[in-house]
């Protein structure tokens, strides 16, 4: 498994498959799954049928490495109309941010220009989430985001818990009381910076979800999330925020449009703040093969559409 998911996080930074495996059927059929449409009008009409569920929405508009200023302004007032539509419909949705769409690889100031234009569109009350990419965007993405969180309550983070990196991370943060979406992490990342066994990783996350829910329970992190489509990881953390006496609805999970639906409808049931996340656009190639990547299921799943072509 360790060797097709290195195969298959190769094959999302291929410029010739990005360009021509969207035009088949059956890589669109598969990618349907995963996401709603590539249109705003199609990620909405999604969050309003997971609002009748209980299920709380996570915008986010796929592209990155963008490399022209205009292009990031686009994308800046993108997102301030994605703001605006959340705000006129009244749906309980938060956005959720990638830095070089805004422009990082080009200036960090210009990239937190743009952020800050976003943050300033929210109403105060939802959260702005900010994307953690690979591994050499790490150091400038925490100083971005904490220059943002120094004027607005109301932005978060998300860490990587395959990074060694993330246990000093978390600590630095959290006397700053911020909010922090904790994944597992889906780039292609050397042993020499990132657990390369999935046991390892796992028990990092656990172990830095204890971290973050104790932090929650002192009043030192504003959200505590948790990223993950992995069900016994979920149960895990969720025996614990009931051994620490907390209350079913300060466990917030994070999954995925189209993956594990019904851990995501039971959770909301059972009064935890299930999230998910929808994404949509026409740049959906690189997401979608780091989202094969990141579980055998999710091939297999495509490997059926081949067979249904």
């Amino acid at each position: 498994m360790a060797l097709m998911r290195s195969m298959l996080l190769a094959a999302s930074q291929n410029t010739w498959l990005r360009e021509h495996a969207v035009k088949f059927p059956f890589v669109r059929r598969s990618v349907s799954r995963f996401m709603p449409g590539e249109t705003l009008d199609a990620a909405l009409a999604a969050a309003q049928g997971l609002l009748q569920r209980k299920i709380g929405t996570v915008f986010t508009h796929l592209g990155e490495n963008v490399a022209d200023r205009d292009e990031a302004r686009e994308v800046t007032e993108h997102y301030l109309e994605v703001l605006d539509r959340i705000h006129r419909l009244s749906l309980p949705a938060e956005i959720s941010v990638k830095l070089t769409q805004l422009g990082l690889d080009l200036s960090p100031d210009f990239c937190f220009e743009n952020l800050e234009r976003i943050i300033q569109g929210e109403n105060g009350k939802a959260t702005v989430w900010v994307d953690m990419e690979a591994s050499n965007y790490a150091e400038v993405t925490l100083d971005i985001y904490r220059r943002a969180l120094k004027n607005h309550a109301h932005v978060g983070i998300c860490l990587q818990a395959y990074l060694y990196r993330t246990k000093r991370d978390l600590a630095d943060l959290l006397p700053l009381r911020p909010s922090i979406r904790l994944v597992k992490g889906a780039y292609s990342e050397p042993a020499a910076i990132a657990f390369p066994k999935k046991a390892d990783v796992n028990e990092n996350y656990f172990a830095l979800a204890r971290e973050m829910l104790g932090a929650r329970g002192a009043g030192n992190c504003a959200r505590a999330a948790f990223g993950t489509h992995d069900v016994r990881l979920i149960r895990r953390i969720s025996d614990f925020v009931a051994q620490q006496g907390f209350a079913k609805s300060e466990l917030e999970v994070q999954m995925l449009y189209g993956i594990q639906r019904g851990e995501q409808e039971r959770l909301a049931r059972e009064g935890c703040r299930s999230i998910v996340l929808v994404a949509y656009g026409t740049y959906w190639y690189p997401w979608f093969v780091r989202r094969l990547a990141e579980r055998p299921a999710n091939l297999w799943f495509m490997l059926r559409n081949v067979f249904a072509s």
